[in-house]
């Protein structure tokens, strides 16, 4: 199945390089949340190939929702869980930082997670127990030790005006980290943790079609993921921090401060 998502989010990631760059339509899922056509024909393209290849489970999509397969023996205790266009405000202004991101939970365990960047053409991938690789070379994550050398990165919640913590939180990594990033792409974020270019992440309402695949790849690549007070994290219960675990004490103190 590792293979399947892989050629998949490949497939999918073809279609919106395609169309990067060209006149295209968008629309308003709310006041600054936006979608566009490529979006939707990516849904569509990945949808369609699970249907096809696996009719019996079921599909948690970003723009579409949760879908159950028609067959009532369906192996719903499968679940594919998409957005296949984790950036979309960057792709509607040309701004070249956008993946796929799909994942799939078994009896509610990640098990498969692959993110593709399609303008580097790099497919992160990760199976459980398999560890985590880049175009197929194994990847690990880094191993700065203090937050002081540390480069994080992080994203706005779209309701970041109404979440009061977000900017005391942001201004006080600014000053206890080395440096701090923000791409709007959460899925390529943390499958930059997992290949050590980053060395944490935080972010606070986010979707698991956000973050379903890249905090497996992470934990495959050895690196940390949990919520702010260090639990477990759930895909579904936001927020989440990823980190190379060398530093993740370090910023649930800053998150805690």
């Amino acid at each position: 199945m590792l293979d399947f998502a892989i050629q998949t989010a490949r497939d999918a990631g073809r279609l919106l390089a395609k169309r990067f760059g060209r006149k295209i339509e968008i629309t308003n899922k709310s006041e600054i949340d936006l979608v566009t056509e490529s979006d939707l024909a990516s849904e569509r393209l990945i949808i369609d190939r699970i249907k096809t290849y696996y009719p019996r489970h079921s599909i948690l999509a970003e723009e579409s929702g949760a879908s159950e397969p028609h067959d009532r023996a369906a192996q719903i205790d499968w679940r594919w869980i998409i957005d296949p266009l984790d950036g979309t405000t960057n792709y509607a202004h040309g701004y070249p930082c956008f993946c796929v991101s799909i994942g799939l939970e078994h009896k509610g365990r990640l098990e498969i997670g692959v993110v593709y960047d399609p303008i580097r053409d790099e497919m992160f991938a990760a199976e459980r127990g398999q560890g985590a690789s880049l175009n197929g070379r194994r990847i690990s994550v880094s191993r700065t030790m203090n937050l002081s050398a540390a480069l994080l990165c992080t994203g706005f919640p779209y309701d970041v005006r109404q979440r009061n913590e977000f900017a005391r939180h942001f201004a006080n990594f600014i000053m206890a980290a080395q440096g701090v990033r923000r791409d709007g792409a959460a899925a390529l974020d943390l499958a930059y943790v997992a290949a050590g270019r980053f060395d944490g992440f935080w972010e606070e309402g986010l979707k698991p079609w956000d973050v379903a695949a890249g905090s497996l790849i992470v934990e495959e690549a050895g690196g940390r993921v949990s919520n702010y007070q260090g639990g477990p994290l759930s895909i579904y219960s936001p927020p989440i921090m990823a980190s190379n675990g060398l530093v993740h004490e370090q910023m649930m103190s800053v998150l805690q401060a």
